[in-house]
Parts: C-alpha cells; sequence; structure tokens
C-alpha cells in the first residue's frame, strides 16, 4: 500500500488549480455562496490552504477513484480564506453535514492551520469515526508506509491506496496498521478495519 506524495500529486494535471485571481477578488465573502440543500459529497476534504498548489491534484485523484469531493475554495469558489468569520464556519458546517466522511490532509503545512483542528473535532462530533487521515507524503517530512499519526491523530484510522489483488484499479484503504484494515467502500458503510495475515 501505498501514501499519496507530493511528487506523484505534482505529475496530475487538473483544470482546477489555484487560481490567484479569485484570491483577490472583493466580492468573495461567505455571504456569496449559495449552499445547495440537495448537494452530498462521499469526502470533505480538510486541507491547509498553504498546500493549494497540490490540493486540486489530490481531488483529482480522489474523483478519479469515484468519490465526490468537497473543497472548500473549489466547490465554493466565492468562500473567502481570507475573511473568515461566523458565515464562514456556518458554511462549512452545512458542508460536513453534507459530507460521508473527512479526510485531514496532514502536511508540514496543515500543524499551522487553525481551521483544520476544528474541522475535524466538528466532523467527529457529528458523524463519529468517520474521520481519516491522509498523510501527504515529501521526501523530506518522514511519513512512511506504516504511517502513524502524532499526538491526536493517532487516534483515527489513516488512509491509503493500492491495487486489489487481480485488480489493475486502485483503491483506498482505511487502516488501523499495516495488518488491519479494509476498503474505502466498506468503511463509508460502516465496517471497521479488520486483521489481515
Amino acid at each position: 500500500m501505498a501514501l499519496f506524495s507530493y511528487s506523484e500529486l505534482s505529475r496530475v494535471s487538473s483544470n482546477e488549480a489555484f487560481d490567484s485571481s479569485l484570491n483577490s477578488t472583493i466580492a468573495k465573502s461567505a455571504a456569496s455562496v449559495s449552499v445547495n440543500q440537495n448537494d452530498n459529497f462521499d469526502i470533505f476534504l480538510s486541507h491547509s490552504y498553504s498546500d493549494k498548489d497540490i490540493i486540486p491534484q489530490l481531488k483529482k485523484q480522489l474523483e478519479s477513484l469515484g468519490y465526490s469531493v468537497y473543497v472548500d475554495w473549489i466547490t465554493d469558489r466565492f468562500l473567502s480564506r481570507e475573511q473568515v468569520n461566523k458565515a464562514t464556519a456556518e458554511v462549512l458546517q452545512k458542508r460536513m453535514k453534507q459530507s460521508k466522511c473527512l479526510l485531514f490532509a496532514t502536511s508540514e503545512n496543515s500543524t499551522n492551520s487553525k481551521w483544520m483542528p476544528w474541522e475535524l473535532g466538528y466532523f467527529d462530533g457529528i458523524k463519529n469515526k468517520m474521520v481519516g487521515i491522509l498523510p501527504l507524503k515529501k521526501d523530506n517530512n518522514g511519513f512512511n508506509e506504516d504511517f502513524r499519526g502524532q499526538e491526536y491523530l493517532g487516534l483515527y484510522f489513516y488512509i491509503d491506496k493500492a491495487k486489489i489483488s487481480g485488480s489493475i484499479k486502485e483503491t483506498l484503504f482505511v487502516n488501523e496498521n499495516s495488518k488491519k484494515y479494509v476498503t474505502f467502500d466498506s468503511w463509508l458503510m460502516g465496517n471497521q478495519p479488520i486483521q489481515r495475515n
């Protein structure tokens, strides 16, 4: 099984790359966002905005595996990251309620994020145990394939990918450790990792 890596993701093309012109759009605010009550997502992707150059590629990879993915500044393009306030939090709360799980994209940058711990705590409170840690491996960050979360992140399962025996298609896995895991699809249906030989 393998973690998602910066080097791999940097080779994925995406038409949703960071748009710096939107970053300075005056009209951006939570009030500009209209949340469709009928939207639903498989994954709420919690991430550091400092990883904005790689997040569109990660979203695209997850979508290529068959999942719908919410990323705040991509899905709600006019949601301001510079003017975060109560209205912004309300939009994010609605989007988390519309999502089946939250994947916490941990990286060197995520340790400085003030919003990611809030998103994780809120989501875990409304959908118990439907949080997975998605390590973004970089040459120098020390994440290995048998990822062990730091501090409170170790309370949650971690996500990686591999091919199921006899298949050429990659699949997401939810792991307690390298010997105890379940497919992502099975986890979304409420199943927990099981011990393997």
